[in-house]
Order: structure tokens, then C-alpha cells, then sequence
């Protein structure tokens, strides 16, 4: 199986057809409030007539009810994706998949088997690095997505170390904080392929 790709915080199109392009299997939209926040209106309009195997994907982070609502009836995501303990509250469709993100410093970290999963640092979109062994140690335990701090100079090592099924590239694919780099995004995606 090839290692599955995931691009975040995009906010314009044309990142997401270089995305694509180069072989991303999934697109993250921030919702939650960051330097790459998008409003359900411009998540729709650049994401229009995307390829059927590219996931939309709902990035939260401690949603309100009403919020998270608006964002599943009207951009309706192929995923969301947002800290596992959210999904308490959440009532997320069945059409939609549930992404929950676990933290490198919680104690208690038990994945859904045989299903997505994001593994990452303390905050999200900072560039925070994961320790890849302990991260490693939870691979086998679901499809692992593995995010923080990952570039397209550390991503063999990362995958080589972690085994993980997918991974997930933010702030590393920007020449400046929200602002994706066209080559940043084709060299991650070509260096990941290469090594996944």
C-alpha cells in the first residue's frame, strides 16, 4: 500500500492543484483559528470539482457544537479532523470519517483500530516535532498519520523510523507563516512517495 499524503492549512487553489498533481491524497482546510483559517465559503470555492480520491479534510481543534454543524451540512468533508477528545461532544455522520488527533504528551493515547489517526506534538501547525520512536511504537495499532515538524529533508528518516501510514505537512510546505511555496509542497510529496 502506498503511504497515504496529506497537505494542510491550504487557501488557494492553485497549491491545491500542485498538491494533487504531485500525488497528495488528501487536503486539510483550517477552521480553527490560525494564520491559516478559511471561511466555509472560500473552502468551498477552491476546493470545487476536486478528483473523487482527494479527501477534503475539516481541520478543528475544540469546535462549539453550532460551528462544527454549519461546517458538516454545508462543506461537507470527506473527514474531520480534530483532538480525540472532541469527538466526545461531536455528532459527526456516518459519511463522514473521524480523524482524531492524539498528542505526543497525553498519558492516554489508544488509537481506533484499523482506522485514521493523526499523531502529533503539543500544538498544531508550529512545526513541533514528535519523538519518531515513541511515535513508532503506536503504528501498528491503526493507520497512523504522522504530523509535527516534518520537511522534505526529514521525511525518510521520519517514515523510515515510524513505519507510519500516512503523514501530514503543514507549516514545513510555506515560505512564510500561512503561505504555501509551490516547490516546498512538490519536494515533500516526491521525497515522501520516494521513501513510503
Amino acid at each position: 500500500m502506498s503511504l497515504f499524503i496529506k497537505i494542510c492549512g491550504l487557501t488557494e487553489r492553485n497549491h491545491i492543484d500542485i498538491a494533487i498533481n504531485a500525488g497528495a491524497d488528501a487536503i486539510g482546510f483550517v477552521f480553527a483559528r490560525s494564520v491559516r483559517q478559511i471561511s466555509i465559503e472560500n473552502a468551498l470555492l477552491i476546493s470545487k470539482d476536486l478528483p473523487e480520491h482527494v479527501m477534503r479534510v475539516a481541520v478543528l481543534l475544540h469546535p462549539n457544537k453550532e460551528d462544527w454543524n454549519k461546517i458538516a451540512q454545508q462543506f461537507k468533508p470527506d473527514a474531520v479532523q480534530t483532538d480525540a477528545a472532541d469527538f466526545d461532544y461531536l455528532t459527526v455522520p456516518t459519511s463522514i470519517e473521524k480523524w482524531p488527533v492524539y498528542r505526543e504528551h497525553q498519558y492516554d493515547i489508544s488509537p481506533p483500530k484499523n482506522k485514521k489517526f493523526i499523531y502529533e506534538g503539543q500544538k498544531s501547525g508550529h512545526g513541533e516535532c514528535v519523538d519518531w520512536r515513541k511515535a513508532a511504537t503506536f503504528s501498528s495499532l491503526g493507520k497512523l498519520i504522522l504530523a509535527g515538524g516534518l520537511s522534505h529533508e526529514n521525511i525518510s528518516e521520519a517514515i523510515e523510523i515510524v513505519q507510519p501510514f500516512g503523514v501530514d505537512v503543514s507549516s514545513a510546505v510555506e515560505s512564510e507563516p500561512g503561505k504555501k511555496d509551490s516547490d516546498k509542497i512538490k519536494a515533500f510529496i516526491s521525497n515522501a512517495k520516494r521513501c513510503g
